[in-house]
């Protein structure tokens, strides 16, 4: 069984050729809350804008958004006593060590199998990573509706992801070229350490050798949105493909 890093999920620039009003209300499509709760896991590379389409169609769709490194850390607050899955966690977290897979897939279907999730549905975020975690998934019932891959081409994600800065002070990115920051703040601005052009592309390697094989359990509901053009373009390209998908039972599997 492959092991999975115990980091957050990577900080995205959602960087694109335009940005979306921070303060843009979303209204929910009242049909769609009369259909069965979607289940849906969207995917993209470093940079492709996953973390804005994440904010939209959660607050659009009324669905729980889910990512590892969030669930992890609640299975540790919520119960860490011995013998738990959350004192498990904790002992991986706190050594700074890979936690297995097994483990994140049980706590995974733990906090699916929760009321808001059967209520609402839920949105998984960059998860599964590997070919592994992916036939795990699908063996343990956990099979969405909908796989959304957000296809952006390498040297975009790449220039999006060399350009992007970090204000220290209050966590916030900004793009030199798409989304410049204010010039009073420019000298404290700082670039992580792995925002360079050669790290950027050994990600991106990584990410499409891993993505190759879980595209290929859920080759049966994935759809493909351009995410080169502007956050509101996207999101409007995944409106019409979501509603236009009915939700229910997936039988997704290898052929």
């Amino acid at each position: 069984v492959r092991n999975t890093p115990l980091v957050d999920e990577e900080m995205e620039a959602n960087i694109n050729a335009g940005t979306m009003e921070s303060g843009e209300e979303h209204e929910m499509n009242p049909l769609i809350l009369s259909d069965p709760p979607r289940r849906i896991i969207i995917m993209g590379g470093p940079a492709s804008g996953k973390g804005t389409q994440c904010e939209w169609i959660s607050s659009r769709y009324n669905l729980v958004h889910l990512s590892t490194g969030d669930i992890l850390r609640e299975a540790v607050a919520k119960d860490s006593s011995p013998g738990s899955i959350g004192s498990l966690c904790r002992r991986y977290m706190e050594g700074g060590e890979l936690v297995p897979d097994d483990v994140i897939i049980h706590v995974l279907k733990e906090r699916i199998m929760q009321p808001d999730c059967e209520e609402r549905g839920y949105l998984l975020d960059g998860f599964p990573r590997t070919r592994a975690q992916a036939l795990a998934l699908i063996e343990m019932g956990i099979v969405p509706d909908t796989f959304i891959f957000i296809d952006v081409p390498d040297e975009i994600l790449i220039e999006r992801v060399v350009g992007r800065r970090l204000d220290p002070t209050d966590g916030k990115i900004y793009h030199m070229t798409f989304k410049p920051p204010p010039e009073d703040i420019k000298d404290r601005l700082i670039t992580r350490s792995d925002d360079n052009e050669e790290k950027a592309w050994k990600r991106l390697k990584q990410f499409h050798e891993n993505v190759a094989s879980v595209m290929q359990c859920f080759e049966k509901i994935i759809v493909h949105v351009d995410g080169s053009s502007s956050p509101d373009n996207v999101a409007e390209n995944i409106r019409g493909l979501l509603e236009k998908r009915q939700t229910g039972p997936s039988t997704s599997r290898l052929n």
